[in-house]
């Protein structure tokens, strides 16, 4: 399925794209230019572009600084449209810093790794979450704790909203839902059989998942971000979660069933073209 010759023109693009900028962004991070925030997005856009992902935004981002952007995950094309709207850096398992290439990736992004099974570090990681909360980061956490199908929305961890609960400056954290989701490929509906060119989930290997991808024709990714909220207005961060929860498993049903709202003026869109 798709076309080899597309897909080895984009691997190679991507890959001349990605060894330009690595030495700038690596740079940005040592002397601590703000540089380091806003190239990432920059770099994550065209990648989009270059990948051939149409990017479709309802909604709008959060205003407030900092905020906790809390959304579902389907694959690690998620961090590719994310990124490209989000000046932030992302949360992530430890496993992440030890792979190859992608790694090193994420810790010029300034990712914050954490070890979701370690009870006994639960402690630093929220300090060093809550560092970079104080310093009026942008941190996006997947709370599904894992990727899905892109078919469904798994149910968020609540102890990943731990952070949720902290006060930045006495005031408490703005945390934004957001719902991402394939819902297209070259104009038609992915649907159940299509949309594992974008979703990497369970035993996928990642090369060839990626090789895939990169063959592929243009994909619609519509990314809708909900109301932000705040955990004075739930009754515990359970309630928080679930409520997060709620709201994006809802956009991601109705992006799945075509019953997005369309686009308006007061909705910002954004079409990717290779």
């Amino acid at each position: 399925m798709g076309s080899p010759v597309l897909g080895f023109v984009r691997l190679v693009v991507y890959l001349l794209w990605t060894v330009v900028l690595i030495p700038v962004q690596a740079l940005a991070v040592a002397l601590r230019w703000p540089l380091r925030h806003s190239l990432p997005r920059f770099y994550h856009a065209v990648c989009a572009r270059i990948i051939g992902i149409d990017v479709v935004v309802r909604g709008e981002p959060a205003r407030e600084r900092p905020v906790l952007v809390v959304s579902n995950h389907s694959s690690y094309l998620d961090i590719t449209v994310l990124g490209g709207l989000i000046p932030g850096s992302f949360v992530a398992k430890t496993e992440v810093a030890g792979w190859p290439f992608f790694g090193l990736l994420a810790k010029l992004q300034e990712t914050v790794f954490v070890e979701r099974k370690a009870r006994s570090g639960a402690g630093r990681q929220r300090d060093d979450l809550k560092a970079r909360l104080e310093a009026g980061d942008i941190l996006i956490l997947f709370p599904e704790g894992t990727s899905s199908d892109g078919n469904r929305t798994l149910p968020f961890k609540t102890a990943l909203f731990a952070v949720a609960a902290l006060r930045v400056d006495d005031r408490p954290l703005t945390v934004q839902p957001v719902s991402v989701t394939a819902t297209r490929l070259d104009g038609i509906p992915m649907g159940l059989a299509f949309r594992p060119l974008y979703a990497w989930y369970g035993d996928m290997d990642l090369a060839p998942h990626l090789w895939e991808a990169f063959k592929a024709g243009r994909m619609t990714v519509e990314v809708e971000f909900h109301p932000p909220v705040t955990i004075e207005g739930f009754s515990s961060r359970k309630a928080l979660a679930e409520h997060c929860q709620t709201v994006v498993a809802q956009g991601v049903a109705r992006a799945v069933s075509g019953r997005s709202q369309p686009e308006s003026g007061a909705l910002a869109v954004a079409k990717a073209s290779s």
